[in-house]
């Protein structure tokens, strides 16, 4: 089946509800952010809610689009604030004139957007105007992609140009580039970027980068960028800041993010509890090889929790039932598709207590050549994982991230 596509012309105005079939708004523009050698990502959209205000929708929460409406799973009561890099189809791109590869220009009337994976949308196909031949009706059409084309720079363009690099290192490059900036220029990019980048790279920060940059954001920016962080960064992050506004931003991130991080900042630093996240993969015993792959496939799980399952009775969510067991990637890849995952658990991986030490849990990573250990409560239950990043995290000196390289010899 081909990926939905969805011209914006006819996305204004649409009715955007809420699973339960009630109207919560209606769609006002879609939020982009540009790519250095790709089309635009789409990052959200401008929804007027009930109270005619504008407020941003991340796409990550957009369920469903079709048949003239949206369904979300929520919008936000963020006011929209259009940033630096980010661009308004309706209102900043539709009308303009771009000049295709034989030199002749053509009016952009309308342009797609595509689901390439779930969650993830761009720009597709520009639907432009050629000028009129002759002094009657209107000019011929033809359809482009967004790099076959030329757009004309704006006054924003070296912003622009900078974001578009940062969309597209990897996060700890990203992290690198910002701390290279003037301090006000670093938190004006901060403010530029998208709530998912900027969560992504501020986990390649130490803390008091990360303290000073979300102490710079308005407290619903800076909730909503914790609620994109991995439980344990963002706990990590909170962990550092006053009490008060940490409490603060406990208080405005999603019920469910903000239950993980209060739980982890629970345990003490040196500990599983401290070192663990709380968003392992989890499977029931009679889940099959297929089902866990497929789990493992999902773009927003890191590669080291994608490396091995988690076996467990109900419920499947951490804290979850008596754990069972732990199944490691290559296992999965030597059975057929309907092999039941309980029948392939690894008996020498013995999970670690929350309150186990740093040094406990590196000694029987290290023992076993493991990339995560299952972390489980005095009752059984499994809690989460720790993974070999958070070892790393825990055993390097705090400012290893912006120590220079050791000059090679």
């Amino acid at each position: 089946m081909s990926a939905p596509t969805v011209f914006v012309a006819r996305l204004a105005g649409a009715g955007v509800f809420d699973p339960a079939g009630e109207r919560i708004g209606k769609v006002r523009d879609v939020v982009t952010v540009p790519r250095t050698a790709a089309s635009p990502r789409v990052v959200g959209l401008v929804v007027e809610d009930r109270g005619r205000a504008r407020v941003f929708l991340s796409i990550g929460r957009v369920l469903s689009i079709g048949g003239g409406q949206l369904i979300a799973s929520a919008i936000s009561d963020r006011r929209f604030r259009q940033r630096g890099g980010e661009r308004l189809l309706l209102a900043d791109v539709l009308g303009r004139t771009v000049t295709l590869r034989d030199g002749s220009t053509a009016v952009l009337e309308d342009l797609s957007i595509a689901e390439r994976g779930p969650g993830e949308w761009e720009v597709d196909e520009l639907f432009l105007r050629k000028p009129k031949v002759g002094p009657f009706g209107k000019g011929p059409t033809t359809l482009a992609r967004w790099n076959d084309v030329r757009h004309e720079p704006d006054a924003d363009h070296d912003t622009d140009h900078l974001l578009a690099s940062l969309e597209e290192l990897p996060a700890a490059d990203a992290a690198s580039a910002m701390l290279d900036l003037p301090e006000q220029r670093m938190m004006e990019v901060a403010e530029d970027l998208s709530d998912d980048r900027l969560a992504d790279i501020l986990e390649e920060m130490n803390e008091d980068r990360q303290v000073q940059i979300l102490n710079g954001l308005e407290d619903i920016r800076a909730a909503d960028v914790l609620d994109q962080m991995e439980p344990d960064d963002a706990a990590d992050l909170v962990a550092h800041m006053t009490t008060e506004r940490a409490e603060t931003l406990l208080e405005l991130m999603d019920p469910d993010e903000a239950e993980d991080v209060r739980m982890l900042l629970a345990f003490g630093a040196d500990t599983a509890g401290g070192l663990m996240t709380t968003e392992p993969i989890i499977l029931a015993s009679d889940g099959t090889v297929a089902e866990a792959l497929a789990l493992m496939r999902r773009h927003e799980v890191a590669p080291a929790l994608a490396a091995a399952i988690c076996v467990t009775l109900p419920p499947y969510e951490a804290p979850t039932g008596r754990y069972l067991g732990m199944v490691h990637f290559q296992r999965l890849l030597r059975y057929p598709p309907n092999e039941r995952v309980g029948t392939l658990l690894d008996e020498q991986i013995e999970p670690v207590l929350t309150s186990d030490t740093a040094a406990e849990v590196t000694r029987q990573m290290a023992a076993y050549n493991l990339v995560s250990v299952p972390v489980v409560d005095t009752a059984g239950r499994l809690v989460g994982v720790v993974t070999i990043d958070d070892v790393l995290d825990h055993l390097l000196p705090a400012d290893w991230r912006t120590q220079e390289e050791p000059q090679r010899g």
